[in-house]
């Protein structure tokens, strides 16, 4: 039994849980080559299935179309596994970074909300306790 080598844009976009619209978006980008049939359909071999799930992955990773792009070698038809690899540890890292900062935002927001719940919980018993509520 022989792998399937052609996918029609809605098998790959069934597939990799993507639309139709955004696989032609990455098309009109340069981010994707595919065939034409005689009646004019789009065919994704293997090379833009494996563009496509590069594409999403890196979308899923924060990256931009242009960094996504940069990667691909797109730009640089020149550019070899090495020279793909090297700029996609380059964005990669930088994502982290950003990552790890807006964790440390949101950790810092949690305190925050937290303590602040903590106080209008503490005041609203106090109210309770004492029958008050009504401070209009």
């Amino acid at each position: 039994m022989s792998e399937k080598q052609i996918w029609s844009i809605s098998e790959l976009a069934e597939e990799l849980g993507t639309t139709k619209r955004s696989i032609r978006f990455y098309e009109e980008k340069g981010l994707l080559t595919p065939r034409r049939s005689g009646g004019e359909h789009r065919l994704f071999d293997k090379r833009d299935r494996t563009r496509l799930k590069l594409i999403l992955r890196g979308k899923r990773f924060g990256l931009t179309l242009d960094e996504i792009y940069d990667i691909l070698g797109v730009a640089s038809t020149d550019m070899d596994e090495s020279g793909q690899i090297k700029k996609a540890l380059g964005y990669l890292e930088k994502a982290l970074a950003d990552l790890a900062e807006r964790k440390k935002d949101i950790e810092a927001m949690q305190r925050d909300l937290l303590q602040y719940v903590g106080g209008m919980k503490t005041r609203l018993a106090q109210l309770e306790k004492s029958g008050g509520g009504n401070a209009y």
